[in-house]
């Protein structure tokens, strides 16, 4: 009975249960990086001009091979934010003023306080550099500590040791393997390895962060 002893515990843990805060369009500010919630009209070409490169799309389910497959790309990104669903990011390099990529906010889980950072890549002129470091620590000081997340997941093929590196690299742990996880637009399957970060590890995450976004820095200016 709803009266009983069970009940009672049962809405009192119901009632301390801390959820998500909602993921709104935001600005999102770095030394170096700005990122800015998706909009065609001011993005598109920028996106366009780093975009159809083939070894961007390697890896990704999406095929990306010209002008209309990006916009459609794009489109659909687009959609997931009116939706709420998701919240994409144009990534731009503010020393340059030029966009340098995108990514995004996805997999949102109110209750579980999980968001995925995804969707991102960064155009041929800006890899190994400053902007994919400063993305992720942005997005995740953004998820941890505004949102109030307790994970965050990142994801890749299994294939993409270039990818699995970096979220390696940033202090992202290794949790596991989904076979058959995904369909390529080519029709190709794929295997996805997943990385998280719990929020009790992200004081460690977000101090190896900010050294390598020091060291970058440093060696820019030399």
């Amino acid at each position: 009975m709803a009266g009983g002893p069970g009940g009672g515990r049962m809405a009192a843990v119901a009632t301390t249960l801390t959820m998500l805060r909602p993921v709104e369009p935001v600005v999102l500010e770095g030394p170096r990086v700005r990122m800015e919630p998706l909009d065609l009209a001011r993005h598109l070409e920028g996106l366009y001009a780093i975009g159809v490169d083939p070894d961007l799309w390697r890896w990704t389910q999406a095929i990306v091979r010209s002008r209309e497959d990006l916009l459609a790309y794009l489109e659909e990104a687009a959609r997931e934010m009116a939706e709420r669903r998701s919240l994409p990011f144009a990534t731009i390099d503010r020393a340059s003023g030029r966009i340098a990529g995108c990514t995004r906010f996805s997999s949102i889980d109110v209750r579980g306080r999980r968001v995925e950072i995804g969707w991102t890549w960064v155009g041929r002129p800006f890899q190994r550099s400053h902007v994919n470091t400063e993305a992720k620590y942005l997005m995740m000081r953004h998820a941890f500590e505004v949102l109030g997340a307790a994970k965050v997941e990142l994801k890749t093929n299994v294939l993409n040791e270039r990818s699995r590196n970096a979220m390696k690299r940033i202090g992202c742990i290794e949790e596991g393997v989904m076979r058959k996880h995904a369909v390529n637009d080519d029709g190709v399957w794929r295997d996805t390895i997943y990385y998280g970060v719990l929020d009790d590890e992200w004081p460690a995450v977000k101090a190896r962060l900010e050294r390598m976004m020091e060291r970058t820095g440093a060696a820019q200016a030399d």
